[in-house]
C-alpha cells in the first residue's frame, strides 16, 4: 500500500472583516509554503501582503492564497501603471472595473462568501496604507523604489498615447502624444510632448530621461520609429483606420515599453467585438430535472449588433483591419469570422438534432469553446440563458419569490423567517428534479428546515426517504424529529435484518452502513438526504461511491463548510446531486486548472449557485432573525466500552443502595453521579488511566463534529469542564483537529498566568481553543472573542453554565455565540437535562440554588430509575 505523506501548505482563510494565514494539512505532492510570510504577517498583516505582491506567483498556491496574491500582484501593477504616483507618492483610486476583475477571480475557499466589493475596498486601502508609509520612508523615486523590488515589473514613464474617435470621413481617429507634469498649484497635468522639447531646452539628460520610454517603443515598432523620424510625434496627428488598427495592435508593446495608453472603451473592453451568443431554454422543457432536454438558438454579434450568416460572408471579402458598422468601430479579422461561422452552424445542428440536456447546456458556459469545437480563445462567445432557464434560476437566486407554504400544523417548531424561506427553496428544488445543496452556517437549522419538507411531504403524498449522517448524529436526528415532526415515521437502518419496506416515511443510516445494507442501493428512493456532507467530498473513497450508487428522484446535501480549498470538493458533491452538471472527473480536472490559470471562477459560480442555499450568521438579514445565545443540544452515543462500564456501576449501584442509609447513602448517591459523569466524558477518566483514545468516548466523536466546523471557518471556541483533569486530554485531542495547540486554564493556574492566557487567546493570533475547568473559567475573566462555547460536561446548575458562557458573550460581543451543551443520550445526563427541561421535581431556581443536592431526596427506585440506561 502507498503510503499518504502529510504535508502543510499555506493557505488565507477570509474573514467577515479581515483574513489569516493558516498552514493546512495535505497530501499533495505539489505544496506551497513560505514561512517569512506567515511569521510576517502575525507582525504586520498588511505590508507583508504589500511585499507579497512583488513576489512571483507560484504554481502550487492554493486557490486562496494565490487570490491574495493575485489582489496584491495587481495593486503593485496598478501602482506601476500611475504616470503622476512619482508627484504623489501615493496609491490611486482603483477603478470600480478592476473591482469587478478581482470579484470575478475570487475562488472557492474557506471564507470566500464574505468577499464583496466592500471587502475588496477595505483590503485595497490597507494596502495604500502600507505602500505610503513604506514609500515615505525610502529617500528614492517610486519607479526605484518599485523595481528595487522586482526589477522585471514595467514602471510607466510619464508619457501617454492618446488616441480617440474623429469626423473626418478619410481620418476617422486622432492621436496625440503627452508627457505628466507637476505644475504650481496643481499635482499633475498632462501637456503634449511638443511642450517637453521647450521645458528640458539645454536639460538634455532629463529630455532623455522622459523619453526614454519612446526609444524602448520605437526599437520594438517600425509605427512607432517613423512617428520619431519625421518628428510627427510630437504634433496633434490624423490617423486613417488602417494606422488606428497598427496602433491598437501594438499597444501591448507601448505598455510594455513603459508608455501609457488611453484607448476607445470599445476596444478596451471589447463591447464591439466579434461573438457569438446561444440562449438556451427559452421554453419549457417537456420533463423537468438535469436530463430535461432543452433547444437554443445561436446568433452572431458585433457588439450589440446582431449580424446575419450572410452579412458575415460578405465581411470575409473584405481586408482585415477596423470596419464601420452601423455605426460602429469594429475589428475584421477573417480568421476569427471562419472560426465564428464554424461554430454558429455547429450550435444549429446541435439544437435541431437533439438539443442539450439541462446538464449538459449549463455545462456549456463552462467551456463553450469545447463544446463547439472553437480552438480561438480569443472568439468571444455568450452562452446564456433563455426566458424559461431564466425565470426558474431567478426564482431560485431572488429568494423573495421563491413562495410561501407552511409544513401543516401538526409541525411542532415556529419557523424564523429565513427558515421558512429554506423549506420552501427546498420544495421548488424537489418540484424541479433539481439536487439540493443546504449549506447554511451551523446553528441556523438546516435540520429543522429538512423536517418541515418532510412534514409538508407526510401531509400531501406517501413517500420514502433515506437519510445518511455520521453515527454521531442519530441522537440528534432522533430527538429532532420527535420534538417537531412527531407524526414522521422514521426506522433506524443499523443492521441486515432491517426492512426497508414497513410503513416509515423515513429511514435513517450512516455512512458506514451504506456499503454494507444491500437494500439501501437497491431501492428507488423518493428522496435521499446526506448530512455532514463532507464526508462525500473525496470521490474516490468507497463511502463517497456508495452513497452515490443509491437511486433516488429528489437529492439534497446538507453541511455548514460547502466548500474549502478544493475544487475536486464540489465537483463530488454535485457528483451526487446533480450527476453531470460539472461533467467527469476528467473533464472537470482540465475545467478546474483552465480556472485556476484564468482566475474566472464567476462561470463556475453561475452554474452552480441556483442549487446551493447559503446562509451566513453575519447576514444583516439573518443576525436580526437570531438571538444573541444560541443554545444548541449536542448528543453523543456511548462508546461499547462506556456501555459495558456504565452497565456494571449501576449493578455495583443497585446491590449498595439496599444496605446504605443516611450520610452513608448520601456519598453513595454523590459519588456515583460523578462516576457517572466520569465514564460519560471518556472511560479512562473513571478507570484513572492517562491514555484517553478519541474512539472509546462519544463525547470526543460529538467534539470532534462540532470543532472541524470550527476549525475550517476559523473560528474560536471555549471547552469547560468540571474536572481539571480532563483539560489536558481534552486539549490534546483539540490539537489533532485543530493542527496547533490551544491554551489550558484550571484552579491551578497562577493569577498572573492567567492574565497572559487571556491576552493571548483574545488577541490577532490564531489561538483556536482555551479548554477551561468550570469554576476557575466562570469567574473574572473577558474572552469575546470565542465564537462557539461547548460545555463537555454539565454541572446541572444553570447559574454556573451561564456564568460560564458569558466569559465569550459580553456586552460588546460581536459575534453570535453558539452554547454546544453535551449530553450522553440514554444516561443519567440526558434524563436529569429533561427534567430540568421540564422543570419537573423542583423549579429551576431551586436547582440553581442547591446544585445536585434534590436528587438525594428520590426514593431508591427512582434513583434506580434515573441511573439505568436505556
Amino acid at each position: 500500500m502507498k503510503t499518504i505523506t502529510k504535508n502543510k501548505e499555506l493557505i488565507a482563510c477570509f474573514l467577515e472583516k479581515g483574513l489569516i494565514l493558516d498552514y493546512e494539512i495535505t497530501s499533495n505532492e505539489n505544496f506551497y509554503t513560505n514561512d517569512d510570510l506567515f511569521n510576517n504577517f502575525k507582525i504586520d498583516p498588511f505590508t507583508s501582503l504589500f511585499y507579497f505582491g512583488f513576489e512571483k506567483k507560484s504554481q502550487n498556491m492554493s486557490p486562496s492564497l494565490s487570490f491574495v496574491h493575485f489582489i496584491c500582484s495587481k495593486f503593485i501593477k496598478y501602482l506601476s501603471y500611475d504616470p503622476a504616483i512619482e508627484f504623489t507618492r501615493s496609491a490611486p483610486k482603483i477603478q470600480d472595473e478592476e473591482i469587478v476583475d478581482i470579484l470575478n477571480s475570487t475562488p472557492f475557499a474557506l471564507g470566500s462568501e464574505f468577499i464583496d466589493d466592500e471587502w475588496i475596498k477595505w483590503f485595497l486601502e490597507n494596502l495604500s496604507k502600507s505602500f505610503k508609509s513604506e514609500i515615505s520612508k525610502y529617500e528614492g523615486s517610486v519607479n526605484e523604489f518599485l523595481t528595487s523590488h522586482s526589477p522585471s515589473i514595467n514602471v510607466m514613464g510619464r508619457v501617454c498615447f492618446h488616441l480617440v474617435e474623429s469626423k473626418i470621413d478619410d481620418y476617422p481617429f486622432a492621436f496625440l502624444a503627452t508627457y505628466s507634469t507637476e505644475n504650481e498649484g496643481e499635482k499633475e497635468s498632462h501637456m503634449p510632448l511638443k511642450n517637453a522639447l521647450f521645458e528640458y531646452k539645454g536639460k538634455n539628460d532629463l529630455l532623455l530621461k522622459l523619453l526614454s520610454t519612446v526609444s524602448k517603443a520605437s526599437d520594438k515598432s517600425d509605427f512607432i520609429s517613423g512617428l520619431v523620424e519625421s518628428g510627427e510625434l510630437f504634433s496633434p496627428l490624423k490617423f486613417s483606420s488602417y494606422e488606428a488598427y497598427t496602433f491598437l495592435k501594438e499597444i501591448p508593446i507601448y505598455e510594455e515599453s513603459g508608455i501609457l495608453c488611453r484607448i476607445p472603451n470599445w476596444w478596451k473592453k471589447n463591447t464591439n467585438s466579434l461573438k457569438l451568443s446561444i440562449a438556451i431554454g427559452d421554453s419549457a422543457p417537456s420533463s423537468i430535472g438535469m436530463d430535461a432536454i432543452l433547444r437554443f438558438d445561436p446568433k452572431i454579434y458585433f457588439g450589440d449588433e446582431k449580424m446575419t450568416k450572410e452579412e458575415i460572408e460578405k465581411l470575409l471579402l473584405e481586408t482585415n483591419g477596423l470596419s464601420l458598422i452601423k455605426g460602429k468601430w469594429v475589428e475584421v479579422d477573417h480568421e476569427k469570422l471562419k472560426a465564428i461561422l464554424s461554430a454558429y452552424e455547429k450550435a444549429n445542428d446541435i439544437s435541431e438534432l437533439d438539443g442539450l440536456t439541462m446538464a449538459e447546456a449549463m455545462r456549456m458556459q463552462l467551456n463553450p469553446e469545447e463544446a463547439l469545437g472553437i480552438n480561438d480563445k480569443n472568439i468571444s462567445l455568450e452562452i446564456s440563458n433563455g426566458k424559461w432557464i431564466k425565470t426558474v434560476r431567478d426564482k431560485l437566486i431572488n429568494l423573495n419569490n421563491i413562495g410561501n407554504l407552511s409544513p401543516g400544523n401538526d409541525f411542532k417548531a415556529i419557523l424564523r423567517h429565513y427558515q421558512n424561506v429554506g423549506f420552501n427553496w427546498l420544495m421548488s428544488m424537489k418540484n424541479l428534479g433539481f439536487g439540493a445543496l443546504l449549506a447554511d452556517d451551523m446553528g441556523l437549522g438546516k435540520t429543522v428546515q429538512i423536517l418541515a419538507l418532510l412534514e409538508y411531504m407526510r401531509e400531501k403524498e406517501d413517500f420514502k426517504a433515506l437519510l445518511i449522517i455520521p453515527a454521531s448524529l442519530i441522537g440528534n436526528w432522533e430527538k429532532e424529529i420527535k420534538k417537531f415532526a412527531p407524526k414522521i415515521k422514521y426506522s433506524i437502518l443499523h443492521s441486515k435484518d432491517r426492512d426497508i419496506n414497513d410503513e416509515s416515511n423515513l429511514f435513517i443510516t450512516t455512512y458506514g452502513m451504506v456499503s454494507r445494507l444491500d437494500d439501501i442501493k437497491n431501492h428507488k428512493w423518493d428522496m435521499v438526504i446526506i448530512d455532514e456532507a463532507q464526508a462525500i467530498k473525496n470521490p474516490s473513497t468507497k463511502q463517497s461511491k456508495s452513497v452515490k450508487e443509491i437511486k433516488s428522484n429528489f437529492r439534497i446535501a446538507m453541511t455548514g463548510t460547502p466548500i474549502e480549498n478544493r475544487l475536486s470538493d464540489l465537483w463530488s458533491l454535485f457528483d451526487f446531486l446533480n450527476k453531470g452538471l460539472l461533467g467527469t472527473v476528467k473533464e472537470f480536472t482540465t475545467l478546474s486548472k483552465n480556472l485556476v490559470e484564468s482566475k474566472d471562477y464567476a462561470k463556475l459560480k453561475n452554474v452552480v449557485n441556483p442549487f446551493i442555499l447559503r446562509r451566513l450568521k453575519t447576514d444583516k438579514s439573518i443576525i436580526s432573525d437570531l438571538p444573541e445565545k444560541l443554545e444548541i443540544k449536542a448528543y453523543a452515543s456511548l462508546s461499547k466500552k462506556q456501555v459495558v462500564l456504565y452497565k456494571a456501576l449501576i449493578k455495583d449501584i443497585k446491590e449498595k443502595l439496599d444496605h446504605a442509609d443516611g450520610i452513608e447513602r448520601k456519598g453513595l448517591i454523590l459519588s456515583s453521579i460523578m462516576k457517572f459523569k466520569q465514564i460519560c466524558n471518556h472511560p479512562d477518566q473513571y478507570l484513572g488511566l492517562l491514555e484517553f483514545k478519541s474512539d472509546f468516548s462519544g463525547k470526543f466523536d460529538k467534539l470532534t463534529e462540532i470543532c472541524e466546523t470550527i476549525y475550517e471557518k476559523r473560528e474560536k471556541v471555549l471547552v469547560f469542564t468540571q474536572f481539571k483533569e480532563m483539560t489536558e486530554p481534552i486539549a490534546n485531542h483539540l490539537e489533532t483537529i485543530f493542527n496547533r495547540e490551544g491554551l489550558i486554564l484550571h484552579g491551578e493556574t497562577k493569577i498572573n498566568k492567567r492574565t497572559e492566557l487571556v491576552d493571548k487567546f483574545c488577541s490577532d493570533e490564531y489561538v483556536p481553543f482555551m479548554v477551561l475547568s468550570l469554576k476557575a473559567g466562570g469567574v473574572g475573566l473577558n474572552l469575546t472573542s470565542a465564537n462557539h462555547v461547548i460545555h463537555f460536561d454539565r454541572w446541572w446548575n444553570p447559574a454556573v453554565e451561564d456564568q460560564a458562557t458569558d466569559r465569550a458573550f459580553r456586552i460588546g460581543q460581536r459575534k453570535n455565540v453558539m452554547v454546544h451543551k453535551m449530553i450522553t443520550t440514554g444516561t443519567i445526563e440526558e434524563k436529569i437535562d429533561t427534567m430540568i427541561e421540564a422543570k419537573q421535581k423542583l423549579s429551576q431556581d431551586i436547582i440553581a440554588a442547591s446544585g445536585e443536592n434534590w436528587i438525594l431526596d428520590m426514593s431508591n427506585e427512582e434513583l434506580i430509575d434515573l441511573f439505568t440506561l436505556v
